[in-house]
């Protein structure tokens, strides 16, 4: 067999990806950050238009000059921060353009800094680019401790900052936001802030750009929340300097050298095209929504809380009361250590809800590990059809009162994590 090289044997599988996958036929999936929306039609008659006039040939690797100009105007716009095209880097989704970041500015045992817990790449890329990945600890309202952060930054490389947040749904506040910027401006420390929901807020609350407050942030975008455009693999960078998108794009020309030209005209008529406004509006509001409708669900199951979330399309609660009745805690308390360390009571009552209520969400060990002692969190994601949440509570609170299944699914030590 091939000896693979460590960068990637030490890669750890993505753990939504496993438990959207492990979601058997009739189950009630609310793994999937993925908005239910169809992509709207003027997004995809661009692109059809674009391949029938022949846009179907290589571009320039930072991306075609249209979409670089409609990003500037729009972060000018909404963000409010001035850029010049020559900043911007056009990647295949944000994902890349994450990677391009830790790849450009991450050397071998740098430490990078993010919320714990955080999307599971902050992790996995800073590992695979050499770096120290390290979690920040979130205050009780799920956002970043600032005071506790700024101990963190001295000597580290880079501050991943995402607000709003997969997976808590907290938004940062201005001035927490500011706070770290200019204290990681001090310290020589670059944030990355990856504002992919940013159209994603709630009641009244705005999310703001971290590049608002500093010069030493790399922005991170994509079409793919917004517009419901997962799928179209459309993202980009906007840099402090053209130098610096100069190093993102000989990065780029060696991993996918451009993306497709059609993709990104359709992204320039996203961004654009006002009439695409009032359409986003309509699903930020569905989402607000279904958020209200599962937090009030959540918190009417015994020993279940869950704050309302501020932005994203996550709903996080802490179900620690409910799996003590049920008896995880105590299952898990009976285990040897070792079995201990590769799951955790919330993994396991989400592994029984999943094989044995039909009903699969996402436990807090997939975001990370930092302070999770004694709290037990889910993630459920609210991009699906309300009837299909309404399901999904239903077995949950089925899941969570099943006491006896519970006990007979544990001792037949299948399916608990290991």
């Amino acid at each position: 067999m091939t000896r693979y090289a460590r960068r990637v044997t030490g890669l750890a599988p993505s753990g939504v990806r496993k438990w959207f996958e492990g979601a058997g036929p009739g189950s009630i999936n609310l793994t999937l950050g993925q908005p239910d929306f169809d992509t709207p039609a003027h997004i995809k008659e661009a692109a059809c238009r674009a391949l029938a006039e022949g846009k179907t040939g290589y571009t320039p690797n930072v991306g075609i000059p249209e979409l670089r100009e409609a990003i500037v105007e729009k972060t000018r716009r909404e963000n409010g921060v001035d850029y010049t095209p020559d900043q911007v880097m056009v990647t295949a989704g944000a994902s890349e353009a994450l990677l391009l970041a830790m790849l450009a500015i991450v050397d071998d045992g740098d430490r990078v800094l993010h919320a714990d817990p955080a999307f599971v790449s902050y992790a996995s890329l800073a590992s695979l680019a050499g770096g120290r990945p390290e979690g920040l600890a979130l205050d009780d309202r799920l956002r970043i401790d600032v005071e506790a952060a700024k101990e963190q930054i001295d000597g580290a490389k880079l501050l991943v900052i995402n607000s709003p947040s997969n997976p808590t749904g907290s938004v940062e506040p201005a001035g927490s936001v500011k706070a770290l910027v200019e204290y990681a401006a001090d310290a020589g420390t670059t944030v990355i802030s990856d504002e992919v929901y940013e159209h994603f807020v709630y009641d009244g609350v705005t999310a703001v750009s971290a590049a608002r407050f500093g010069e030493n942030v790399v922005t991170i975008n994509a079409t793919s929340k917004t517009y419901a455009m997962t799928g179209w693999r459309l993202g980009y960078a906007v840099l402090p300097t053209p130098e610096e998108a100069q190093i993102f794009k000989t990065l780029n020309v060696n991993i996918i050298s451009c993306t497709p030209p059609f993709i990104q005209l359709a992204g320039q008529e996203a961004i654009e095209n006002p009439a695409l406004t009032p359409i986003v509006a309509d699903m930020v509001r569905q989402f607000e929504q279904r958020a209200e409708y599962v937090v009030q669900a959540l918190n009417a199951i015994p020993g279940v809380t869950c704050a309302q979330p501020k932005g994203a399309f996550y709903v996080f609660p802490n179900i620690g009361g409910m799996i003590e009745k049920l008896g995880v805690l105590e299952a898990y308390a009976s285990l040897p250590k070792d079995k201990q360390e590769k799951t955790s009571p919330s993994t396991m009552f989400q592994l029984f809800a999943l094989y044995k209520h039909s009903v699969a969400t996402m436990d807090r060990n997939s975001f990370g590990k930092l302070g999770t002692e004694g709290r037990h969190y889910l993630r459920l994601s609210t991009a699906t059809d309300l009837e299909s949440l309404k399901e999904g509570v239903r077995r949950m609170t089925a899941a969570g009162a099943d006491r006896a299944g519970f006990a007979e699914y544990f001792k037949r030590g299948e399916h608990l994590g290991w």
